[in-house]
């Protein structure tokens, strides 16, 4: 095979509708906008608008509190870590700590930390070192002789 002779899929690569470009494409003129009105024209805000009427998102009523500094952690059962020890991707003679379970591929992205949940089933003697853990995850982890540590949480800044 050579270089020249590569080709896609047949059906593969479906060249863009151009629309405004003429009668002969299929969309000319109004570029299937139809006539007149509010849609038809660019600008358009219709998301939130209701014609002056009080709008539904400000109807509603608003509670609770979203913390704009909360820790947001990736989770991860321990059923996943024992499939990932059976399949070579882990090795349970190691420490495992949350470097250790991303690049292992088992959660793409750490952000504040790895927590560890207690569901699924775990037979290896493993030793973990997470930022968090379930109170069911470091039970199941010990009754396998295993034992799992809780890094100390990070003291928000300002304190």
């Amino acid at each position: 095979m050579k270089l020249h002779e590569l080709s896609d899929n047949p059906g593969a690569a479906k060249k863009q509708k151009r629309v405004a470009r003429g009668p002969g494409s299929g969309k000319g003129k109004t570029a299937g906008r139809g006539i007149k009105g509010q849609k038809s024209r660019s600008g358009v805000a219709l998301g939130g608008y209701e014609g002056g009427q009080m709008p539904l998102y400000r109807r509603l009523p608003k509670r609770g509190f979203n913390k704009p500094n909360r820790k947001e952690y990736a989770v991860v059962n321990l059923g996943l870590i024992q499939k990932f020890i059976d399949a070579g991707k882990l090795d349970a003679k190691v420490e495992i700590t949350d470097a250790i379970l991303v690049s292992s591929g088992l959660t793409s992205h750490p952000r504040d930390g790895v927590r560890v949940l207690g569901k699924g089933e775990l037979t290896s003697k493993i030793t973990l070192n997470v930022t968090g853990a379930s109170a069911g995850a470091i039970e199941m982890v010990e009754k396998a002789g295993g034992k799992l540590t809780v890094k100390a949480p990070l003291a928000p800044k300002g304190e």
